[in-house]
């Protein structure tokens, strides 16, 4: 009894010796596969990180440019409203000249028509004076 006793706890330490080293085999291959994980996922943040910036820097370059096209743009109407404005006011000074030779000119018309109506009413007041006289 004794006998079969110390071989089943010899056949026990075995077993517990077994089971110890294939824990401790497990746990090691679960600390390298933890461990290859984290590297994965460390590996594939940085890349992740990497294309965030990498589409970042390609967005803000590209609002960049469309700032400059818009500024540059609005650039060129500011110019074309001035040059518009400019030309308006051109137009308008010489409308002005215009209207005022205009102006002048009906003046100088109407006097000249008051001046004739004036000596053509005196010639028939003479008219009518020296045939009223006679």
């Amino acid at each position: 009894m004794q006998k079969i006793e110390m071989i089943q706890e010899s056949n026990l330490s075995k077993f517990k010796s077994e089971v110890q080293s294939s824990q401790g085999h497990h746990f090691s291959m679960l600390q390298h596969e933890t461990e290859k994980l984290r590297n994965d996922i460390e590996k594939m943040r940085n890349e992740l990180r990497y294309e965030i910036d990498k589409v970042t820097a390609g967005q803000r370059l590209d609002l960049n440019l469309e700032r400059g096209r818009i500024r540059e743009e609005l650039a060129n109407q500011n110019a074309e409203t001035n040059n518009l404005t400019n030309k308006l006011d051109r137009e308008i000074h010489a409308l002005r000249a215009q209207v005022e030779a205009a102006k002048y000119d009906v003046i100088k018309y109407c006097i000249g028509t008051l001046v004739s109506i004036s000596a053509v009413g005196l010639a028939v007041l003479r008219i009518l004076i020296v045939n009223f006289v006679l």
